[in-house]
């Protein structure tokens, strides 16, 4: 059942009173013997039309198979005759906001056709296309509507008697559904073959925002395959971000390493730290003394150099990771030398004292990977016990 007449005559206290209403001014005993006939085939279709919107599994059933589900060869059926149909010539075209030929309430507006299915397909782009923005023309292949035979199925005409007059009126064919799928091969379409679809090549634009992120959606509305009778969906991109080696991105904020040198963390830089996304150097000026010294792991803020707001001028910040780079092994090996660093560095914190003083050996090159291992033999368990418990020999 169309969802136009359903909303209509959604009331059933409505439905029962209109139908009613109908069903006597069209009884078959209210009316003058010459047009008692044409009474009797109003009242039938007005009869079952009612039974079909009064039971909610009949209107499931017209809505999936239409009055195809109703054969007329059955006792009371309608055959060819369409409920929609019907209820046009009784009350007019139907508006969702009231009875289109009723007093009073509303005007006509015509069934919207379903939406067709959207294509969803994921799309790779990189940090910096998402903080510029993108633009890419691309051919897309598709279905599109026949345009010779505007995608029409199979139809055929009927003559129908309404009161004292006949009128013609074109249904949809029980055998295909109006799908077109039954024709003889001399009718049918010369461009589709039948297939009431053709393929067809076309220049898509994908236009993606500047401060767009990882998981967004880009639509191109009613891009996907058409098919007739239907509004055809959409195309949707889902970007996916590919990773950095330089940036990491949180919502419109950005973090990056920067490598300075030990003489830099102690006197100060004033140079280009790094390389942004749009392809611009970054320059510090952080100067001794009012700038301080710089310390491993320490994080420098720098506002408005993050992502770009998607729907405004503005930006995120970038957050700098400061990484210290010490000298290589035995770089100093001038006793002078190292004797004036000492005088100039700051000194070592306070000794510790302690009554006994052991010199212990160590590994300057030891991996925090091991913290937590244990090297004692004795808490070896074995290894043919995989419960994770040490075996025990059998008491004697």
């Amino acid at each position: 059942m169309s969802s136009v007449w359903i909303e209509k005559l959604a009331s059933p206290r409505l439905r029962k009173h209109i139908i009613r209403q109908l069903a006597l001014a069209n009884h078959p005993d209210k009316v003058t013997i010459e047009n008692r006939e044409a009474a009797e085939i109003q009242f039938k279709v007005i009869s079952q039309a009612y039974d079909i919107l009064y039971d909610e599994e009949k209107r499931d059933v017209y809505d999936d198979h239409g009055m195809s589900a109703f054969d007329g060869s059955r006792p009371g059926g309608m055959g060819d005759v369409d409920v929609n149909d019907i209820l046009s010539e009784l009350f007019g075209d139907i508006d969702m906001g009231g009875m289109g030929g009723m007093p009073g309430m509303g005007g006509a507006r015509k069934r919207r056709p379903r939406k067709g299915a959207d294509e969803e397909k994921p799309y790779d782009i990189t940090l910096e296309e998402l903080y510029t923005g993108k633009s890419q023309k691309f051919t897309a292949t598709k279905n599109v509507v026949c345009s010779h035979c505007k995608g029409k199925g199979g139809f055929r005409q009927h003559m129908r008697k309404y009161g004292l007059s006949l009128e013609q009126a074109t249904f949809t064919c029980d055998s295909c559904q109006g799908g077109g799928q039954i024709y003889n091969d001399k009718d049918k379409c010369r461009k589709c073959k039948g297939r009431k679809i053709v393929s067809e090549k076309k220049v898509l634009e994908l236009y993606i925002p500047r401060g767009s992120h990882d998981g967004d959606s880009i639509v191109l509305q009613g891009e996907a395959d058409q098919a007739p009778d239907q509004v055809p969906g959409d195309i949707i991109f889902i970007l996916q971000q590919k990773e950095h080696s330089i940036f990491k991105r949180s919502g419109d904020n950005l973090l990056a390493e920067v490598e300075i040198t030990l003489v830099e963390a102690l006197c100060g830089l004033s140079r280009v730290v790094l390389k942004h996304l749009d392809g611009r150097g970054l320059h510090i000026n952080h100067q001794k003394p009012s700038g301080g010294v710089l310390r491993p792991g320490q994080v420098l803020r720098l506002r408005g150099e993050g992502m770009p707001f998607k729907r405004s001028d503005g930006k995120g910040d970038l957050y700098l990771k400061v990484q210290i780079l010490f000298p290589e092994d035995g770089w100093l090996q001038n006793e002078k030398t190292t004797s004036k660093l000492k005088k100039i560095l700051p000194n070592s914190p306070p000794k510790i004292t302690a009554e006994t003083i052991d010199e212990i050996e160590h590994d300057q090159h030891a991996d925090l990977e091991d913290f937590g291992s244990t090297g004692d033999p004795d808490d070896w368990e074995d290894e043919d016990d995989g419960s994770g418990h040490a075996t025990q020999c059998p008491q004697q």
